[in-house]
């Protein structure tokens, strides 16, 4: 018998094999062993800025990463001006301002990860 331990979704088992001469079929015996205690996983902290009324919060419609940001702060924009340019799966996604306004800040650089929902930019 050789014992090997095999880890599922996380779950840790000890397997016993027995070793046969020819072809005849491995046989496992299945114990399950306590589980390997999972290390906590650190999440990305996210800068929130706080929206007053008059200012419109433009957020991430998907997780993916920040590829050009297109306009710089305190500068002016139009209804329908590409902001920025966010990467996912491979594909180039324009996000564009919903209305006219100053952008007052951006609140992502040019290379991040971004979930969804994350605040990109803030117009007012």
């Amino acid at each position: 018998m050789r014992k090997f331990n095999i880890n599922v979704n996380g779950t840790m088992y000890e397997v016993d094999v027995e070793e046969v001469g020819g072809d005849a079929p491995v046989r496992p015996s299945v114990q399950a062993a306590k589980p390997a205690p999972k290390a906590a996983t650190p999440k990305k902290q996210t800068p929130k800025a706080a929206v007053v009324e008059g200012q419109v919060d433009i957020k991430s419609p998907m997780p993916g990463s920040i590829f050009k940001i297109n306009v710089s702060e305190n500068e002016t924009v139009e209804a329908g001006q590409v902001l920025l340019i966010l990467e996912a799966m491979k594909m180039e996604n324009e996000i564009v301002a919903p209305q006219a306004g100053t952008v007052s800040k951006i609140m992502v650089n040019e290379g991040v990860s971004v979930n969804t929902g994350d605040q990109l930019v803030i117009i007012e």
